[in-house]
């Protein structure tokens, strides 16, 4: 035991710069979360007076706040539903194209957009989608009314939803083709002795052998369903469509750095955390249950 923790000894010591930095940005804030039981005031600090459950009950009368759930929960839900289904069905029309360098060609310009920040993607989406963007300007030209993608309450959230798809579509699809370079060969080769065509053999080999990838994909998704996308939204969205576009993480920042509500902010933050942290164990179980996934 000790000659083998000798020899590892190089590699535990690599760990400890990331063991320090989730520690000190990830352990030492839940000290924190006192604020969400307090009336908090920067000037006394953790020593503000304490409260108790009153700021979640205040929290949870408040209108605006079972809005922002529902919001969170519809588009997150899309999102997901969208990018499970869309990284199938491309990956499965990718693979049947046979010149390598083509296939190769539309796999990275599907990922690009993946390694691209919601900053940037929020300009282009403004150039593309804002009232005097290209498709507005295009719709103009044949006396076509302008369509309101960022200032519709009704639009925004399948703007944000589409356009979430979009940016990420391309990971999923490389796992999917990673699941479908692992298909034995064989099964299809006796497929076509028996005279299947292209369509019957995605439907009885391709699609039931991709099926334990696209479930457990699916299930791990359960985890992020509280998280529809600060970044993408923060950069988009604007007072008018706060209705049906304001989610969770939107509404505490705007309580929390700019109204100076602390302490309501900090509860909101708890709950979402804890929910969520029992969606990611629930998920976890479910992998294993499912599709014999485990961490450890």
């Amino acid at each position: 035991m000790l000659k083998k923790l000798k020899q590892q000894s190089p590699y535990h010591l690599m760990l400890i710069p990331s063991i320090a930095l989730v520690f000190i940005f990830s352990y030492i804030p839940f000290y924190g979360l006192v604020i969400a039981f307090q009336k908090y005031n920067p000037g006394l600090g953790f020593n503000s007076p304490w409260v108790g459950w009153d700021n979640f009950e205040h929290v949870f009368n408040q209108p605006n706040f079972v809005r922002t759930i529902w919001n969170t929960l519809y588009m997150s839900a899309f999102k997901i539903i969208g990018g499970i289904i869309i990284p199938v069905v491309f990956a499965l029309l990718l693979n049947e194209v046979a010149k390598s360098s083509i296939k190769r060609t539309f796999q990275t310009l599907v990922y690009i957009p993946n390694f691209l920040s919601w900053v940037i993607m929020a300009g282009i989406l403004l150039d593309i989608l804002s009232a005097d963007g290209i498709i507005n300007n295009f719709l103009s030209i044949f006396g076509l009314k302008p369509v309101p993608f960022l200032g519709s309450p009704s639009i925004f959230p399948w703007t944000m939803i589409v356009s979430d798809i979009w940016k990420g579509f391309g990971f999923g699809t490389v796992v999917y083709l990673a699941a479908l370079t692992s298909i034995d060969p064989g099964l299809y080769e006796a497929a076509v002795i028996d005279g299947a065509k292209r369509w019957k053999q995605t439907l009885h080999i391709t699609l039931p052998l991709l099926m334990p990838t696209v479930v457990l994909m699916s299930v791990l998704s359960l985890g992020s369903v509280l998280n529809a996308g600060f970044d993408q939204i923060f950069n988009l969205y604007s007072p008018v469509v706060y209705q049906t576009g304001d989610i969770i993480d939107t509404y505490v920042y705007r309580l929390g750095i700019q109204q100076a509500q602390y302490s309501i902010s900090a509860a909101v933050g708890l709950f979402k955390s804890v929910i969520s942290c029992i969606l990611v164990g629930v998920s976890y179980i479910l992998a294993y249950k499912v599709a014999n996934y485990r961490i450890f």
